[in-house]
């Protein structure tokens, strides 16, 4: 059993990490009641935790590299822990979203090492042991989060969503300290703070000037600073990426077409199968009167335990397909079926979700397990681990971008309708869901125009020896 005490601790880690994003979805509802929260508000409890892990996952794995991953990993697991506890003390909205924020940072200290660790602790048969299963923990918390989410605020209290975290963490730390070893990379490279700063400056301003424009509108002054804050951190971190020696994200991977296509795809297939998810989920229960379980079976379970039967019984077949295939089709589907959700009026009720989530939840089980594969087929060796966190950061970048603007999509239709929320509710959520399709479909045809059969080829040929 001591054998598999790593394999143990990083998936108790990613499982929480992972489920955190979508454990709190079905909770919205009852946690704007309870903290007398805004719109706004809501959408930053989801994005604070989003934003901050997208940040600092590149750099997180960078300090993982030079100061030791069992280190980095078990400070994750203690600062996530930790956060979860103020997180569920939260008095008010703000404490909560900064709190948010922390176990953000914790879980990229965990995310930015699991791969790592699992690389370097295992081999032969036993690797693949090790990330098959890993792989499956990936899937079932996308299951679990709505789920575990509803039960334990109806039944108990949404504070219960941030303190079922705490034996988790404690037996994530437990198996890590009995059985982790240290690692650090063979050539160690200085931590780029000025390109951590400048990407968690970019990303943030654009998501808080799309947040503000919700509420204050497109052209408030507030809103607009942000986005030329956004605009001119993102060329500085252009400018500080090119003149460091080790730059976070070597924009060199960004020359191949394939690596550039499949990242922009990430981003927006992110979106475009995940981010309209809260909104459903407020319509389900605040206006059709569900309950938080009741929210989750009929808002989330449909796509969730649709990608994990396409991952478990094609997994295998699907990988062998060329991956500008099996992304780029699953892409269309996931396009399909968020237009297939845009169907709603005033009478419709949740069950009408239904084909459409299980539709997108079979585009997600083809996407995402070869996506991964894809992007690190399209870089060199040596630039593996780089590419993966590059996939997770705009992943995780993608599912903030996309919070924020079907939230501002959400409420314009909402406030158009005046006193008929109903209508409101389902024009809004129908104005959403039409942009999620159009954002997958764009994915799909920048995967099947761009990516080669042979998806490294462009890049290897341009980079440097």
């Amino acid at each position: 059993m001591r054998k598999w005490s790593p394999l143990i601790a990083v998936c108790l880690g990613t499982f929480l990490l992972l489920v955190d994003v979508t454990i709190v979805v079905v909770a919205l509802p009852a946690l704007a009641d309870d903290l007398d929260s805004s719109f706004a508000d809501l959408q930053w409890v989801l994005d604070g935790y989003a934003l901050a892990l997208a940040a600092l996952l590149l750099g997180a794995g960078s300090l993982a590299d030079r100061y030791g991953r069992r280190r980095a990993y078990l400070v994750g697991v203690a600062l996530f822990g930790a956060a979860s506890l103020a997180c569920a003390l939260a008095p008010n909205a703000p404490f909560l979203i900064g709190a948010r924020v922390v176990q953000g940072v914790g879980g990229a200290a965990m995310f930015a090492t699991t791969a790592a660790i699992l690389n370097v602790t295992y081999s032969g048969r036993d690797r693949g042991v090790a990330f098959g299963v890993w792989g499956a923990v990936n899937g079932a918390a996308a299951a679990a989060g709505p789920i575990v989410g509803g039960l334990l605020t109806e039944h108990f209290d949404w504070r219960w969503i941030f303190l079922v975290n705490l034996p988790v963490c404690a037996a994530a730390a437990w198996y890590a300290v009995r059985g982790l070893t240290e690692s650090k990379a063979p050539h160690q490279k200085s931590f780029d703070l000025p390109g951590t700063l400048t990407f968690t400056l970019a990303a943030g301003a654009v998501v808080y000037g799309l947040i503000r424009a919700t509420g204050d509108g497109w052209t408030d002054r507030w809103t607009l600073t942000s986005f030329a804050v956004g605009v001119a951190a993102s060329v500085a971190f252009v400018v500080v990426e090119r003149l460091s020696a080790h730059p976070m994200l070597d924009l060199d991977l960004f020359r191949g077409a394939s690596f550039r296509a499949l990242i922009l795809a990430a981003l927006l297939a992110q979106a475009a199968a995940f981010a309209y998810l809260p909104y459903t989920t407020v319509w389900l229960q605040q206006v059709l009167g569900h309950g938080p379980v009741d929210a989750g079976l009929l808002g989330a379970l449909p796509m969730s335990g649709a990608a994990l039967v396409v991952g478990a019984l094609a997994g295998g077949p699907l990988q062998r397909i060329a991956p500008r295939i099996t992304v780029g089709v699953g892409l269309v589907l996931i396009g399909a079926g968020a237009a297939a959700q845009a169907n709603l009026d005033a009478h419709s009720g949740g069950a009408a979700l239904i084909p459409g989530l299980i539709l997108t939840g079979v585009g997600v089980g083809a996407v995402l397990p070869n996506l991964a594969s894809a992007v690190l087929a399209a870089v060199p060796r040596e630039r593996s681990g780089m590419a993966s966190g590059a996939l997770n950061t705009f992943r995780q970048l993608g599912f903030a971008l996309g919070v924020a603007v079907f939230g501002a999509l959400f409420q314009h239709q909402v406030d158009e309708h005046g006193g008929d929320v109903r209508a409101g509710f389902a024009a809004g959520l129908n104005a959403a869901l039409w942009l999620a399709a159009a954002l997958a479909l764009v994915a799909a045809a920048l995967v099947l125009v761009s990516v080669r059969r042979n998806a490294g080829s462009d890049l290897r040929q341009t980079a440097p020896h």
